[in-house]
């Protein structure tokens, strides 16, 4: 056999391995995204915008600070209420449904949750003439959080919470035998989306997080001159129940 066809080999046999790789359908998106469909269960009210549903809510009269968030890879919209305890009882939140989550149409991908981004934080925007609006990333939301703050108008606040630095070098750390650069489709980077925002960050790592590994939280904070970092002793699903995310002015 010549060295060709050697190669040629390796590579349909290797090539053959990683698609029957349950593992390649996460970077595909199927297993990156882990929506569910459940009745909504929740005091939040549906939030729609001319008659296309985005997400749900907590509205309060005349706040003094809006809140758009992006939640984590699984679940969906509707299960995470449990913000409000982390904002003053003056804030009002929305957070926003993924394409392919909840009752929301579409798939879910970076593309697709970019633009939906995009489009709900236009609406708050002229929803909310005057008011100040922030955007709270969680986990896997702190892609799209830090790709608004990327926008020509930006929000003045950013609050990251269990946040990657960039989402490749996370799956690298965890799948670093697999060619993870060739196969991932969804890479956002929040560490070039952020390089020239300017508003105030808050950065909230957890100290026992085996999902995004504290290093790449920490890692965030120290490519942002001015972010503030916050160490949570916790694990990546823990900060909520234990109340340790405080959002002030």
């Amino acid at each position: 056999m010549t060295s060709a066809k050697l190669r040629r080999a390796v590579l349909s046999v290797v090539f053959g391995v990683v698609m029957a790789n349950p593992l390649f359908a996460m970077f595909e998106g199927s297993l990156l995204y882990f929506p569910s469909h459940l009745p909504a269960g929740s005091d939040l009210q549906e939030w729609a915008v001319e008659g296309k549903f985005m997400g749900y809510s907590h509205a309060v009269a005349s706040p003094r600070m809006v809140w758009l968030m992006f939640h984590g890879n699984a679940g969906q919209a509707s299960q995470r209420g449990y913000i409000r305890a982390s904002l003053p009882v003056t804030d009002a939140v929305f957070i926003m449904e993924y394409p392919g989550y909840g009752k929301r149409e579409g798939s879910p991908s970076m593309k697709s949750i970019n633009t939906a981004a995009t489009e709900a934080y236009a609406a708050l925007v002229k929803l909310y003439p005057g008011v100040s609006i922030g955007v709270i990333g969680e986990s896997l939301g702190s892609g799209p959080a830090s790709f608004i703050c990327s926008l020509s108008n930006p929000p003045g606040r950013l609050v990251l919470i269990v946040p990657f630095d960039n989402l490749l070098s996370v799956a690298k750390e965890h799948m670093g035998f697999l060619p993870v650069s060739w196969l991932m489709r969804d890479k956002w980077d929040n560490v070039a989306a952020l390089s020239k925002y300017s508003g105030r960050v808050d950065i909230y790592g957890a100290l026992e997080d085996t999902v995004i590994p504290f290093s790449h939280a920490k890692h965030l904070a120290e490519s942002l001159p001015g972010a503030k970092f916050h160490e949570m002793k916790c694990g990546h699903n823990d900060w909520s129940a234990r109340n340790l995310v405080r959002i002030d002015r």
